[in-house]
């Protein structure tokens, strides 16, 4: 069944990934009125999500954030696609990195770099980043159910030469490449929500108190690395923005759970300013009011 899926799927995400951008664009807009108006994926977690943390919105004000995210949502499930025939020199005219200056002053510490990122404007295209950096690349994920789309995946974001890892992987490699001083920039996504657990910690994001993924900061801390946070922008329809900003060059002298504060402060900054283009339909305070006495 799992070979099945893949061979009815993969020739449609092929085919969507040679098009032009106007005709992805044109498909992604018939996207969005089958998932917004039809078919409702997910609407109701994405309006009780934006309503618990922006309670002083009206329903006006969560009716056009709901719009603008599922507009977003379809485009970046088809830049997704892109992703897998799309050219290194069409995806650097892309996804642009504002200060890859900041890549080369952290690699001068010789110290590896944990970079922490938000499920916010595109995280599938941050794979152009190797382009930017001397050090080992490296981006943990969640190991898919399916082995052939998870080969799939494996393929398109190594493709700009970033190594994927899976979860359960993650911290043998990072013990095996300080071991021999292979130097590398491993990539987080670090607002999920971890297993619950009587040990994970409980911190507050968007006002919520929700338990919080810890796994980056306590590697930082333990093998002595670098923290940096990178802030995706979205400029426009397919145009995104990156800016590195470090969090701490020596991580070890932060009180626990310091540093996934900072990250989650600076995640909630970029909400703020565009709601529109965080990943709402994700579950991400489905713990809120389960926090142990």
């Amino acid at each position: 069944m799992q070979f099945l899926a893949y061979i009815l799927v993969y020739p449609l995400l092929w085919i969507i990934s040679i098009l032009p951008f106007p005709i992805l664009y044109l498909i992604s807009d018939g996207l969005y009125l089958l998932m917004y108006h039809i078919v409702a994926y997910r609407k109701k977690v994405v309006k009780s999500n934006i309503k618990l943390v922006f309670p002083e919105k009206t329903d006006e004000e969560v009716l056009i954030i709901t719009k603008k995210f599922y507009k977003h949502l379809c485009d970046m499930f088809l830049e997704m696609a892109k992703t897998l025939t799309i050219s290194e020199k069409e995806l650097n005219k892309r996804f642009k990195i504002k200060n890859p200056e900041e890549f080369k002053r952290l690699e001068s510490l010789n110290k590896s770099i944990i970079l922490m990122f938000g499920h916010y404007a595109s995280w599938e295209w941050s794979v152009v980043l190797q382009n930017y950096i001397n050090f080992n690349g490296l981006a943990v994920y969640k190991k898919l159910s399916n082995k052939y789309f998870d080969n799939l995946v494996r393929r398109m974001r190594s493709k700009f030469n970033t190594t994927l890892i899976s979860t359960k992987e993650t911290i043998n490699t990072i013990n095996e490449n300080e071991s021999q001083n292979i130097k590398s920039i491993m990539a987080f996504l670090s607002d999920q929500s971890p297993r619950l657990t009587k040990e994970v910690y409980w911190g507050h994001f968007m006002g919520v108190e929700v338990p919080c993924f810890t796994g980056a900061e306590r590697l930082a801390k333990k093998l002595d690395l670098t923290t940096a946070f990178l802030k995706v922008t979205k400029v426009k329809r397919g145009h995104y923005e990156a800016e590195i900003m470090t969090l701490a060059e020596d991580s070890t002298v932060y009180k626990d759970y310091e540093l996934t504060d900072m990250f989650l402060r600076e995640v909630e900054k970029q909400i703020h300013e565009a709601p529109e283009y965080y990943f709402w339909t994700h579950k991400r305070w489905k713990y809120k009011d389960q926090k142990p006495e």
